[in-house]
């Protein structure tokens, strides 16, 4: 097997940027001598989480157009100018045999860079309703690897492939860890959980549903919440009376997503396609409320997709400080609902997509 290069490009959020480097990793366990390097957007998370990764990234100047009035749009198209020419240089450079692309600011300029160079372009999707730029270079793209049914309605049928989504390696193995995951974040072990999960930073109607409700809180005697606000919110929630009280463990960032999923009993998550792939993995009873501040208002499809399949309940944002919490209690409440939602959460897994994808590029570098 010839030595590889390979050009992964994405970033802006986690949903983007793991991806990414679940990719990188599964190439690297197939072909250990590939060499990589990614491109992403300077000033986001990726130009600090994949050099920690151990992989070699370069950033280009470029910001998303804003789809309301603001003097930042005037600068939008020198942005995107600046980043095709470093784009064309950075390919030109590395010369790589393929590019990956898993969206986010910095995939557009590099991928259309390398269409038109000639290299082979693969693009991964993460969501079930795809971004307009992404629809653009699926119709050069060698392969699109998709999460979801229905994906014909985006790009050219005969180029897509049903992987699901790549997910951190140790959420795929949760057996034995519950009582680790009790003593990690000092839980009652003979309470049930809810986890409620707002994302890195945060999500400020998931948060208010919580501080808004401390009476009904307190008066759940076998109920805990695990909380976690984001850093985002930490100095206005985690000294809240909500957050004082003993049933409530409120954390502004969790280090240990694995043990989160294996102590809880149901979780209640935003529905961005990087939380939605790992909680079909995990297989607990979920209750979705999807961001209405996102491209194309792709959560929300993410988690009717879900919810046509009965693997999800669902509350509007809107609608979180009335019902949240509620939904929740009645899945603790009836267990014919949580093995119901459970069960067919689980049969939409897809545990070894990093993987297929890997094979899938090395496919396309014409490697065998």
């Amino acid at each position: 097997m010839k030595k590889l290069k390979i050009l992964v490009t994405g970033g802006g959020t986690g949903g983007h940027v793991f991806p990414a480097i679940a990719i990188a990793d599964a190439i690297k366990r197939i072909a250990p001598d590939t060499e990589f390097l990614f491109v992403g957007a300077i000033g986001k998370m990726e130009m600090e989480r994949v050099p920690q990764a151990g992989y070699a990234i370069e950033g280009l100047n470029i910001a998303g157009f804003q789809r309301r009035l603001t003097w930042k749009n005037l600068s939008f198209p020198f942005k995107l100018m600046g980043s095709l020419l470093k784009a064309r240089r950075i390919i030109k450079r590395f010369n790589p045999d393929v590019i990956i692309g898993t969206g986010g600011y910095a995939s557009g300029p590099v991928m259309r860079a390398g269409q038109r160079a000639g290299i082979p372009t693969i693009i991964q999707e993460q969501n079930s309703y795809a971004g307009i730029t992404n629809k653009l270079l699926g119709k050069r793209a060698a392969a699109i690897c998709v999460a979801y049914e229905h994906m014909e309605q985006f790009f050219p049928a005969e180029k897509i492939v049903f992987t699901g989504n790549p997910v951190r390696q140790d959420i795929l193995h949760l057996e034995g860890k519950r009582e680790a995951g009790i003593l990690h974040y000092g839980l009652d072990p003979k309470k049930k959980t809810i986890a409620v999960i707002g994302g890195s930073l945060g999500a400020r109607s998931l948060n208010l549903a919580l501080r808004n409700h401390t009476e009904t809180i307190e008066q759940l005697e076998n109920i805990q919440i695990l909380w976690q606000c984001g850093k985002f919110y930490e100095y206005e929630y985690m000294h809240c009376e909500t957050a004082k009280l003993p049933n409530v463990h409120i954390r502004a960032f969790i280090d240990r997503m694995d043990l989160l999923y294996a102590a809880a009993d149901v979780v209640i998550s935003r529905a961005g396609a990087l939380s939605v792939s790992e909680l079909c993995l995990v297989g607990k009873p979920v209750v979705l409320v999807p961001s209405p501040n996102v491209a194309e208002d792709h959560q929300t499809k993410n988690a009717l997709a879900l919810l046509e399949k009965g693997a999800a309940r669902i509350v509007r944002d809107g609608d979180a400080n009335e019902k949240m919490l509620g939904e929740a209690l009645l899945i603790l409440e009836n267990e014919s609902i949580a093995f119901s939602l459970s069960e067919s959460i689980r049969q939409l897994g897809r545990a070894n997509a990093a993987e297929t994808i890997a094979r899938k590029v090395i496919g396309g570098a014409g490697v065998n």
